[in-house]
């Protein structure tokens, strides 16, 4: 019979904002029913996999009506204590259902009640010495083994399992793999966290700044403290981590590096596993269940002594917790937009603060909110302001547009120097935050334009597929050849994206080699690590890319960079567009001039006496940002205001409006600031309409006090069962 006195209060995965009662399984013991462990309990009219978050001897409930939970899934808690408690913070801190917040502590396998174990090894595959010395691209007769030798080269050392291989190397992929067996082109590799190497490559020497930082670093071992590592684009903050990361390990700690973006990844992979004991485990969203499982049973054990991840890494538990870091830490990837909506940036200092660990913010430009932070000495600002070794500053100039033709996608300015940087043996990289041919589909007879008939929006023209999509809701048809308005025959291009770029470089640069690298061209696995190996071995001359490209790649025969339309950010309707351009700016002008020539950067305007433009030309991005915290200080924005957005959407245009205005009458009284509610500034996207409420406080507590009473009263509106709404605390953007 199951303990009438004993509660347990369940996490189970629902939207509903609360913990859930029930009885322990019957001839399950007390003492076995520990907070970390999972249990299967009964759950509507099936069953769920919940986590057991506290125990108790009360219950609102009635006894009767308590259900005991089928099964005990654990002999010992699956997540530890530290866990518990960040994961129970953060929902609070997110007003977000407490069960949705602990799915995500759990990878795939575990959420679904598997044991947490990792199933057999399948065999794993690498290169050999005599493999990696092949270059793909010389086997156009053998594709199949050119592409499994790119998918291996993406993944020095650590190599890949057959799953993988067979998505790399499609049909046919046994005999091409028995084919490189036989060549001796490759051999088994270890399972992933195998035993370190005997050799390491050398520790880098530091420059004075750097041994600083990592001095400052070390010192804080073992409490807390937040470091901003602010350094220029090119000044070693790689090294630092690396060297930072070494000593936590030679404490017999570890440490979790957090990286914006899947195509950081295999760039940081490579470095850290020659240059530290053993390699790292990773974490993103491109593993297997299986290979996400591994890192996190690693982690969770300790074997894993260096983990790198994306945003969701944050969450991994860690038995012997010595570091935490950021890389590029102002980026706006690491705020969740769906879902629950965190903060991985955020939620990391609270975690090190919990853990008594030091955590390291990087970035060539941070965000306001963290250099607010550093000024109220909440953090300690460590400065890199110079490139390491003998790398200088890149020279910065704009190119007027005004006056050239429309459809001019490069300016004169810019193929002039473009010929000069390619005649002088380096690479160029232009940056376009646009994919696709071209934005406008228009007949200039009658003014029709290709709309999506989703969102307010336009369809992209993509020239290689000849087709019109959405880039907000997927949705795409063949691109008309007529108008189907007036049947005129004469439909218009306007506007540029990566992929019309691509094709004005064949024209004004034949014969160059280029590399596209934006969602279109690495949608398929193992094409983005193939485009930037063209792009680190020189192969790819010309290299044209969206923010994918312009962030933290170490590209050091790039030369010439140059940003194609600065003004897509100039006048945007959010509060940190500018902000948002000028970090962007600032990364795409880092990537030139790393090696040992100085760089030259091109920024293409049609506003060239732009206030934002001419600051970072003359001042650098510390004096714009001062200037727009300054601002921001006068309008009361973040970070010297606290904000949370409540957004709805329905088919219909009436219900959110009107659930919006239900929820701020039930907040007219409040000690904070309601502002809407408001159409979203794209009003209809995937067939839905958006509106969105402002909330604005003064002080953090005030908010969240407000919210612990209001959103009770906000889920009981009936109105709310007419829409689909959600809460945003600290918005990373009002879109």
């Amino acid at each position: 019979m199951a303990d009438p006195t004993l509660i347990l209060k369940l996490a189970v995965p629902t939207p509903l904002r609360r913990l859930f009662d029930y009885l322990p399984p019957p001839g399950i013991k007390r003492d076995q029913l520990q907070p970390g462990c999972r249990l299967r309990v009964p759950f509507g009219r099936g069953q769920a996999v919940a986590v057991l978050v506290a125990r108790g001897g009360h219950s609102d409930i009635e006894p009767r009506r308590l259900r005991p939970a089928a099964a005990l899934l654990d002999k010992a808690p699956l997540i530890p204590d530290e866990l518990l408690r960040l994961a129970r913070w953060a929902a609070d801190y997110y007003h977000h259902p407490v069960g949705e917040v602990f799915q995500l502590l759990l990878p795939a396998p575990l959420r679904k009640g598997r044991p947490a174990v990792l199933p057999a090894s399948p065999l794993r595959w690498r290169l050999s010495d005599a493999g990696a010395a092949v270059n793909p691209d010389t086997l156009k007769r053998a594709p199949r083994q050119a592409a499994l030798l790119s998918a291996l080269a993406a993944q020095p050392g650590r190599g890949l399992d057959e799953s993988a291989l067979r998505v790399a190397g499609g049909g046919s992929w046994r005999k091409t793999l028995a084919g490189l067996r036989e060549k001796g082109w490759i051999e088994a590799a270890p399972p992933p966290g195998g035993a370190p190497r005997a050799e390491v490559a050398p520790t880098v020497s530091l420059n004075a700044e750097q041994a600083t930082a990592v001095a400052a670093i070390e010192e804080a071992a073992g409490r807390y403290q937040a470091f901003l590592l602010d350094g220029v684009t090119g000044s070693g903050k790689t090294e630092v981590y690396l060297h930072a990361i070494r000593q936590t390990l030679a404490q017999g700690k570890q440490a979790l590096v957090l990286v914006p973006e899947i195509a950081l990844t295999p760039q940081l992979l490579a470095r850290f596993s020659q240059r530290l004991p053993g390699p790292p485990a990773v974490w993103h969203s491109g593993l297997s269940e299986r290979e996400r499982l591994a890192t996190w049973l690693g982690a969770k054990s300790g074997a894993a002594a260096v983990i790198i991840g994306t945003r969701s890494a944050v969450f991994l538990p860690l038995a012997r917790a010595g570091l935490i870091i950021l890389d590029e830490e102002h980026d706006p990837s690491f705020k969740q937009q769906d879902g629950f909506r965190y903060h991985a940036r955020d939620v990391a200092v609270w975690r090190a603060h919990q853990l008594g660990i030091p955590v390291v913010l990087g970035s060539a430009t941070p965000a306001l909110e963290t250099l607010h932070n550093a000024a109220l000495g909440r953090y300690r600002h460590l400065r890199l302001p110079h490139r390491a070794g003998n790398a200088r500053p890149p020279r910065l100039r704009l190119a007027d547009m005004r006056g050239l033709n429309p459809d001019s996608v490069l300016s004169p300015t810019l193929l002039k120097a473009m010929d000069e940087h390619l005649s002088s043996g380096n690479q160029v990289l232009l940056f376009l935050n646009r994919r696709g041919y071209a934005p406008v589909l228009l007949c200039p007879r009658c003014g029709w334009l290709a709309q999506c008939h989703h969102c307010d929006a336009r369809m992209i023209y993509h020239h290689s597929e000849q087709r019109l999509r959405c880039h907000h809701c997927g949705a795409g048809q063949r691109a008309p050849r007529h108008c189907p308005k007036c049947a005129g025959e004469k439909l218009k291009l306007l506007g540029h994206g990566t992929e019309r770029v691509e094709s004005a470089l064949a024209q004004h640069f034949p014969g160059t080699p280029v590399a596209r690298i934006d969602r279109d061209t690495t949608a398929r696995k193992g094409e983005l690590e193939r485009a930037l190996k063209a792009a680190h071995s020189g192969a790819a001359r010309i290299l044209v890319g969206t923010q994918m490209l312009a962030k933290g790649h170490h590209l050091p025969a790039v030369t010439l960079a140059a940003v194609l339309n600065a003004d897509q950010g100039l006048f945007g309707a959010d509060f940190r567009a500018s902000e948002r351009l000028a970090q962007l700016i600032v990364q795409v002008a880092g990537r030139a001039g790393r090696g040992e020539q100085t760089g030259e950067v091109i920024i293409q305007t049609y506003h060239s006496d732009h206030p934002l433009l001419r600051t970072l030309l003359t001042q650098g991005y510390g004096a714009y940002a001062q200037a727009a915290l300054d601002e921001r200080r006068l309008a009361a924005l973040a970070p010297f205001s606290y904000l949370a957005l409540l957004r709805a959407e329905a088919p219909g245009t009436q219900a959110p409006m009107r659930f919006l205005q239900a929820a701020a009458d039930l907040g007219r009284h409040a000690p904070v600031t309601l502002l809407g509610p408001v159409p979203a500034p794209m009003e209809k996207r995937a067939g839905r309409y958006r509106a969105q409420l402002l909330l604005q406080a003064e002080l953090r507590p005030v908010l969240h006090r407000f919210l612990r009473q209001w959103l009770p009263e906000v889920e009981a509106l009936p109105l709310g069962r007419k829409v689909r709404w959600s809460l945003d605390v600290d918005p990373g953007d009002m879109l």
